[in-house]
């Protein structure tokens, strides 16, 4: 008999799959009795389409106000500004439409409103860190009152989950902010959202995914029942991506990735931690700039090759989900097919730039959890050669 496991559920209420946005939006507002409405949109979104414009339309006099200046990766000057300008909208509901830089940054203002945090310093208290001794330190705080209901546009997956990221400009991190009330209410999955997004974004997201779901299956952390949520998640999008790169508009295609996003993110929320993909990851975004779904594009198959050695048994359930073969061979073609960068010189990171790099991955909450022992930087560095 394995050993035993708990797993964790989130404060979402409810995910709609399938429906019109403006449509599950507006019921939405009305189960949770909101009369302020505050939408934080793509800009894409909100300025070349008129989907924004429906959802405000549903919504009538609920309607608050609409942000939609989030830049990537969410830095804290921009997550502020939404928070001011959802205070001064007296919101009772936030409701972001976009990918996972807005996803987050939603689930972040409701945080602020909470605490009424309105300076970057203001924000120095509430966020995870690593400390000395490589533990990771969750702060306390009252959960928000002012809940979130998300929108993905992307496969990033954050929708799913309490924890949130921002970046702070200053020290040049990304950051995690996590309460259990951060996550959605509600979540709605409408694949016809999901067209305007680009392709490079909604397929490198989609890889990001995939990375979740290929972590969970590498880790010695993970149990049953996440396993086999996690091989679903690879089954799903593992068909459903190069459905939506060779016909964009094949709804049920990208439905099929909606629904493999979200079963990747199962595990994750359930408490089964990631590996040094997903710490690479962060310290891309945060520190380098690098797209979220880039990221794991790049440095997914060299983290399941490196880990190999010691987890090879479980790699055997990812290859078999992505076709056969080897697990870390297998995901490089499927990525490559998607037409995706597969090295850190494609996404503008030199030989020259890897102890920084390493160094803010030494601070992430993901690198002393990876199935192959990580312990200092020049660890990462051994394994951010294999990536160059």
């Amino acid at each position: 008999m394995s050993a035993g496991a708990t797993y964790s559920q989130t404060a979402t209420e409810r995910v709609f799959i399938g429906r019109p946005a403006a449509e599950a939006i507006a019921e939405e507002a009305e189960t949770q009795g909101a009369s302020r409405v505050f939408l934080m949109a793509s800009r894409t979104l909100n300025r070349d389409t008129d989907e924004i414009e429906k959802i405000a339309k549903a919504l009538g006099k609920r309607h608050a106000g609409t942000y939609d200046g989030m830049p990537a990766h969410a830095p804290r000057a921009a997550v502020l500004d939404a928070a001011a300008q959802a205070r001064a909208a007296k919101a009772d509901l936030i409701v972001s439409i976009g990918g996972g830089s807005i996803t987050d940054a939603a689930k972040i203002v409701t945080l602020c409103l909470k605490h009424d945090l309105k300076t970057h310093d203001d924000m120095e208290p509430y966020h995870m860190y690593v400390g000395g001794d490589g533990a990771v330190v969750l702060p306390e705080f009252e959960g928000p009152d002012v809940r979130a209901v998300c929108v993905p546009t992307t496969l990033s997956g954050g929708e799913f989950n309490a924890l949130s990221g921002a970046t702070d400009e200053k020290a040049k991190l990304k950051q995690g902010y996590q309460h259990r009330l951060m996550a959605p209410v509600a979540v709605v999955l409408d694949p016809a959202m999901t067209v305007y997004t680009p392709e490079w974004l909604w397929l490198s997201t989609g890889v990001r995914a995939l990375d979740h779901a290929m972590e969970t299956l590498g880790s010695f952390l993970s149990n049953e029942f996440c396993d086999g949520v996690a091989e679903n998640a690879l089954r799903n999008l593992a068909e459903g991506l190069p459905r939506a790169k060779a016909d964009p508009k094949d709804l049920d295609g990208r439905l099929k990735c909606q629904i493999g996003a979200w079963q990747s993110m199962i595990p994750v929320v359930a408490g089964v931690p990631m590996g040094i993909s997903h710490a690479t990851g962060h310290a891309l975004g945060g520190t380098f700039d690098v797209p979220h779904g880039h990221t794991s594009c790049v440095m997914a198959p060299y983290a399941l090759a490196w880990n190999e050695s010691v987890n090879g048994e479980r790699q055997k359930r990812i290859a078999a989900a992505l076709g056969g073969g080897n697990a870390s061979e297998a995901a490089d073609k499927l990525i490559r097919g998607l037409g995706m960068p597969r090295s850190l010189g494609e996404v503008g990171v030199r030989e020259s730039d890897l102890p920084d790099l390493a160094e803010a991955i030494m601070h992430d909450i993901w690198t002393r959890t990876n199935p192959r022992p990580i312990e200092t930087a020049d660890d990462v560095v051994s394994f951010l050669k294999t990536a160059l």
